[in-house]
């Protein structure tokens, strides 16, 4: 982290505000994006610099902040949430190591199951609002991903007053979220099961046989399942006895509610391995089947007779409540009746005034008309229907443009995103000429040392003396090599501009041929379209320009006598004057659009 960088964030930290929240928020994300791109020790340095600076300490403080005093509200706190479990694993060695694991990352955790409290009751408290589950999950994948690196951690959330609370929600959104936490973290670190106390692991399994038994989703029972299963093939033979001893009937309570959701194959392995911990329940199978129906109706009535009592209890004050919404909603809609009255009495009010005012000027335009000398009668009239006719072509007009611009909206898009794709892709290849045109240092072969080219020149000089040639002499053939090199050497020089121009070429001959299909693909005049019309159209200024001016040029060319085509002057259409035609040729060149 950079000297300016760190006295910035210091600077921010130290007033521990809502107001820094989110200049450091900003300033995280810049440094954390950029680092991360980089080499992983630097990216291990800028966290454990971060911890040595208090940020990650105000970070997790800032969790706890109020989200109305900070611009994006519980968005905004959730990202803060999502860099600081980000920056606490892979953080490396640190100083003073045990209170960071002992103190800082128990204190995280508890900020962090404080956000999700407040993010869930938020959350049921408006029903409908995805958004904030969608918050609440990005929180507790921030928790996964804390407790995947510390395993520590795990008895820390399970004692959490916050995590008991979110826990004991009945909402199937949330349950789903926790259980999906659960089996994350436990697929993905199998020894965290083995490693775990049977307090804690027991405070998981209670809470997913509650959600498995309280739930019909079928995202929480699969979840469930999933997690039972990871459970006992982690465990002891012993560990999943006593799991069979704590949940009796567990495996008849899945096979009678979860069958058929979906998850099958997964519940057939559960029940397999719940029966096969229980040999006795076999043989007793037979002779219970009665007395379990028997048993399952005698719960069901008295359940019903339960829920029949309460329902009881209950209906004086659903009585009150169903009074309480009749008249609220016969209020709401008196309120709506009023106002839609009170809106169309003001339609009504206005629609008079203006009745009124066209009234008004009527009789003032009569009383005109009677001063008014018979002469001059009209002239009056007919500047009254030029304004009007004025006024008319003008909102025409700009009505009709409006309707153009939305309709060519679409190719103006397609055009500069032509640009753009044309801008980058010249851009790569003008990078790849140079760097194919760079002309690398001379390498000689391998093997090649000076003792051995010493010796094969000193061999050739011999060979020389010996065979002298009869056709060139010494000097002629140090010219030829000279004059060899110096065109090597040209040729080097000068290929990246061949190269350039011989591409050059390509192009335009590309051009001229899909202008040359086009023209012979042309349909005729009285069959052509406006769309045909549009593939002719030429989206460069200049060059809609410059076939403008020829065009105009040979339209006053057509206009003149012949005795006035004559001569060396009018070779060029374009060489005629303005003041030689007077056409309107607005309408006749469309290609500048």
């Amino acid at each position: 982290m950079g000297l300016s960088e760190e006295e910035e964030l210091k600077s921010l930290i130290a007033k521990r505000s809502e107001e820094t929240f989110m200049e450091v928020l900003a300033k995280l994300k810049d440094l954390l994006g950029r680092k991360s791109v980089g080499a992983q020790k630097d990216l291990e340095k800028c966290k454990q610099d971060l911890y040595t600076h208090r940020v990650l300490e105000y970070c997790s403080a800032a969790l706890r902040f109020s989200p109305a005093k900070i611009k994006g509200s519980y968005t905004s706190i959730t990202q803060m949430a999502d860099i600081l479990s980000t920056c606490c694993v892979g953080i490396g060695s640190v100083k003073e190591r045990e209170v960071f694991h002992r103190h800082f990352l128990p204190s995280v955790t508890d900020n962090v199951l404080f956000l999700a409290h407040r993010i869930m009751n938020r959350a049921v408290r408006d029903k409908g609002q995805t958004e904030m589950i969608r918050l609440f999950r990005n929180v507790f994948n921030s928790l996964s991903w804390l407790l995947r690196a510390h395993t520590h951690l795990i008895p820390c959330v399970l004692d959490s007053k916050y995590y008991e609370s979110v826990q004991m929600c009945d909402d199937d959104e949330v349950s789903a979220v926790i259980l999906t936490m659960w089996y994350n973290l436990f697929r993905a670190n199998s020894a965290v099961v083995s490693e775990m106390a049977s307090k804690a692991l027991y405070s998981i399994t209670d809470d997913v046989v509650y959600k498995m038994s309280s739930s019909s989703n079928p995202v929480i029972g699969s979840a469930a399942v999933k997690i039972m299963l990871l459970i006992i093939e982690q465990k002891s033979l012993s560990v999943s006895l006593q799991l069979h001893e704590r949940y009796k009937g567990l495996d008849d309570m899945v096979q009678k509610d979860w069958r058929g959701k979906g998850f099958d194959a997964a519940l057939r392995q559960l029940i397999h391995r719940l029966q096969s911990e229980d040999p006795e329940k076999h043989t007793q199978a037979q002779h219970s089947s009665e007395e379990r129906v028997r048993a399952a109706c005698v719960i069901q009535a008295a359940w019903r007779a339960h829920q029949t009592r309460c329902r009881l209890k209950k209906l004086p004050r659903a009585v009150s409540v169903l009074q309480r919404s009749f008249r609220e909603r016969r209020r709401q809609r008196q309120a709506e009746t009023e106002k839609r009255l009170a809106e169309e009495e003001l339609r009504h009010q206005v629609r008079l005034r203006r009745q009124r005012a066209i009234r008004q000027f009527r009789q003032r335009q009569l009383h005109l008309m009677e001063i008014l000398p018979a002469e001059h009668l009209a002239q009056f009239l007919g500047e009254l229907e030029n304004r009007a006719a004025l006024l008319i072509q003008r909102v025409w007009r700009g009505h009709r443009e409006r309707r153009r611009f939305e309709q060519n909206r679409y190719h103006l898009r397609q055009h500069k995103a032509a640009v753009t794709l044309q801008r980058a892709i010249l851009a790569f290849l003008k990078r790849r000429r140079s760097q194919r045109n760079f002309v690398a240092s001379w390498k000689s072969p391998k093997g090649l040392t000076e003792s051995r080219r010493a010796e094969l020149k000193r061999q050739i000089e011999d060979h020389i003396s010996l065979h002298p040639s009869s056709v060139v002499s010494a000097e002629g053939t140090l010219a030829l090599h000279e004059k060899a090199q110096s065109a090597l050497q040209q040729h080097l020089m000068t290929r990246a501009s061949d190269r350039a121009q011989e591409q050059h070429r390509q192009a335009l001959m590309a051009q001229i041929n899909t202008d040359m299909e086009l023209l012979l693909n042309a349909p005729s005049l009285k069959d052509m379209r406006d769309e045909d019309s549009c593939l002719f159209l030429s989206r460069s200024a200049p060059v809609a320009m410059r076939a403008r001016q020829a065009h105009n040029a040979l339209l006053q060319s057509m206009h003149l006598p012949w005795w006035r085509k004559l001569g060396d002057e009018f070779s060029s259409p374009e060489s005629l004057s303005q003041k030689d035609y007077d056409v309107e040729i607005e309408s006749l060149y469309l290609g500048g659009r």
